[in-house]
């Protein structure tokens, strides 16, 4: 397989040369619409892109009063978020019905291109990116298994950092509002001769809605470019934060009513204890170190040398057992690429071939007692992968792209642990080979409209806690047996502008899963078990939304999303995953005053879904609502001073609702769910000069 990429690769290389293309296109140059860097790895205008794209900018992130990357995702379609501490700091993300029980990787989600997505069964950490950091959020619906391989299953979210273009401007910002949330920002952005620069800090504290649901983050972060000149130019982005979070725990239906703002009482009847000490602390650290060299008609050739490391920790005296850890994950990547844009024989051609390599050692220490003098188990892990990639854009026509990719890759897991418990082994190793493919054509009509479909395969590499027992659930401690999740998808959609300003938009998908990991009890009485390639899975969607604009005077915008994620085998057969609501919706209005005031109303619905691990679909479902927000915003001119003011309110219904909720019926215990705020209050003012 190695030998057919490279030779396919060295035929791409010389076919695609400067020396074989054909001449020039005589049409004049074209202005390029919207850019997006992350549906190709290279600069592209948006429509051509043959997937469901939503790009937000600085501004619209400003003017949405968002205190964390979740705030703003939250109103896309296809979307949605749940949390344990009703917080954002380790918010579970679902992107097109990839929520389900296990959602921690089938959504990639990158910094700058440096994938965040963690080894082990964990969220990331949404606060580590202040958004008064980001120039833009792209987000690309559907699968990128090709261009960046393990976890692009349901879609990639890449988060791109300001960099420095002009004369030197300030901004300082202030937000305050309800539970004590308090936010500050400060940043320079610039450029000076063949220097740019880009620095920020940022301040995010809140008490949270429920007892013991106060989260800390400091964040703070440069971006610096150097050009040194028009064919050669390094940049280096470095961004740190630190998180403090508490855990509330889950409530019944009976608690909640009492007070849906206490942390989970000790419960002893059946064996709980009180949420009342549960808490982690998280410490983040990337660099981004990048190279481009532009080789004229030869094309350009970019290097990325990636950094990232999280010091984690966390403890949990309501467990049982295994209460208190300390994690050091790290990750050494390195990830060159090469790009030829040239004609072949008047059409219009790009190639892009590339190489991701990384490095990922995992180290886990679990102690008896928060001040970890007592050590009862040590996990020492390495997650190493390679993976080749080529992708061609070929225009058939001048406004018809066929576009077709391929990428293999391997990966291997590494480790042992040392227990008190009996849950201890030597090093083993898993290795694993996964190959995606991908075909797309993309249509482009009128000035601004598109028509799209694309097949492609997925795939997914365990995570390093669904291979190996290392957090005390016993069980087989290393499943040398444990296989790669695999799938197919086909989606098809169209944007289309009947008029200049108004959008409409539709996509539907299909995505068939197999070989998916599911915990599989193999003994009735204890629920001791392993994981298993057992899972068989269908997706069906359907996104729409629409935009219009009347300058001046006012916008209109909404999104809805109808999904259906079923079990496709076993005694569960054609039964509903859990925590994947059928309906979601999302609808707004921009209305544009006198004096510099803008007036945003906004709606957001969820539909019902069944709690999680309700896979026979025999219990209560998670209960729809519906949220409304309004802000009320002033940004006046002040010569060359930018102020920007600010009044909201989420949640201006104070509706009673709960973002996730357990089936412990089918353990004989009631139900649990984690309330979600009412209604929140929000002000801000922010400076630029």
């Amino acid at each position: 397989m190695k030998k057919f990429f490279f030779l396919i690769l060295i035929i791409s290389l010389v076919y695609y040369s400067p020396l074989h293309a054909a001449g020039n296109n005589d049409d004049a140059p074209v202005t390029m619409e919207e850019v997006i860097v992350t549906a190709t790895r290279d600069r592209q205008e948006t429509r051509k892109a043959p997937a469901n794209v939503t790009v937000i900018t600085a501004e619209e992130i400003s003017k949405s009063g968002a205190t964390s990357v979740v705030d703003v995702l939250d109103k896309l379609e296809s979307i949605q978020f749940r949390t344990y501490s009703s917080n954002s700091s380790q918010a579970m993300i679902d992107l097109r019905g990839f929520g389900g029980d296990n959602p921690y990787s089938k959504t990639l989600i990158m910094l700058d291109g440096r994938r965040l997505n963690r080894t082990d069964m964990q969220s990331i950490n949404w606060m580590q990116m202040p958004v008064d950091n980001i120039e833009r959020i792209e987000v690309v619906r559907g699968t990128g298994s090709v261009l960046y391989g393990d976890s692009a299953i349901g879609g990639v979210i890449n988060i791109i950092t300001k960099k420095g273009k002009s004369e030197p401007k300030f901004s300082v910002s202030a937000l305050v509002g309800s539970y004590g949330l308090n936010n500050e920002r400060a940043s320079v952005i610039g450029a000076t001769d063949k220097w740019t620069y880009a620095i920020s800090g940022e301040n995010n504290f809140n008490f949270g809605y429920r007892e013991r649901s106060k989260y800390s983050a400091q964040s703070g972060g440069f971006n610096l470019g150097y050009t040194a000149s028009d064919l050669f130019n390094v940049s280096l982005g470095v961004s740190f934060n630190n998180a403090d979070y508490q855990m509330p725990g889950a409530l019944t239906k009976e608690l909640i009513e009492q007070d849906r703002r206490q942390y989970q009482p000790a419960i002893p009847i059946y064996g709980m204890k009180a949420n009342n000490d549960n808490d982690g602390s998280d410490k983040y650290t990337n660099i981004n170190l990048g190279i481009k060299s532009f080789l004229g008609s030869w094309g350009q050739l970019e290097v990325n040398f990636l950094y990232g490391k999280k010091d984690l920790q966390m403890n949990m005296p309501s467990w049982s057992s295994y209460k208190f850890s300390n994690t050091n994950a790290d990750t050494y990547g390195i990830a060159p690429k090469y790009i030829l844009a040239n004609d072949i024989f008047w059409f219009q051609n790009k190639v892009t071939v590339g190489v991701d390599y990384y490095n990922e050692p995992y180290k886990k220490d679990i102690y008896s007692d928060r001040e970890r003098t007592i050590k009862v188990s040590s996990a020492d892990f390495r997650r190493k992968s390679l993976g080749y990639y080529i992708r061609d854009e070929f225009s058939i026509l001048k406004n018809l792209i066929l576009s077709a990719g391929y990428r293999f890759e391997r990966s291997s897991i590494k480790g042992s642990n040392a227990d008190t418990n009996s849950y201890s082994f030597p090093e083993q190793e898993n290795n694993y080979s996964a190959e995606s493919y991908e075909t797309s054509l993309t249509w482009l009509f009128g000035k601004k409209s598109k028509v799209f479909a694309k097949y492609a395969t997925v795939y997914r590499i365990p995570f390093l806690d669904e291979v190996a027992s290392f957090n005390g659930f016993g069980g087989t401690l290393f499943l040398n047996n444990l296989e790669k999740e695999k799938g197919v998808s086909m989606e098809a959609g169209v944007e289309f502008y009947p008029l200049n300003n108004l959008k409409l938009a539709l996509t539907l998908y299909r995505i068939d899963m197999e070989n998916e990991i599911q915990w599989v009890t193999t003994d009735p009485i204890t629920y001791a078990g392993e994981n298993q390639n057992t899972g068989k899975t269908r997706h069906d969607g359907a996104e729409i939304s629409f935009s219009y604009l009347w300058e001046k005077r006012v916008k209109f915008y909404g999104n809805f999303t109808y999904h259906v994620a079923t079990f496709e085998n076993g005694e569960n057969s054609k039964k509903e995953l859990p925590m994947v609501p059928n309906r979601m919706a999302n609808a707004g209005v921009e209305i544009y005053l006198p004096y510099n005031l803008t007036l945003r109303t906004e709606m957001r619905h969820i539909g019902n879904a069944f709690l999680s691990g309700d896979n026979d679909n025999n219990t209560q479902k998670l209960d729809t609502y519906t949220l409304l927000n309004f802000y009320v915003h002033y940004k006046p001119t002040i010569g060359k001073l930018g102020l920007t003011a600010f009044l909201g309110v989420d949640n201006i219904a104070d509706v009673k609702y709960s973002s996730s909720g357990f089936d412990y019926a089918q353990y004989w215990m009631p139900n649990f769910y984690y309330p979600m705020p009412g209604r929140t209050f929000k002000a801000g003012v922010s400076f630029e000069f």
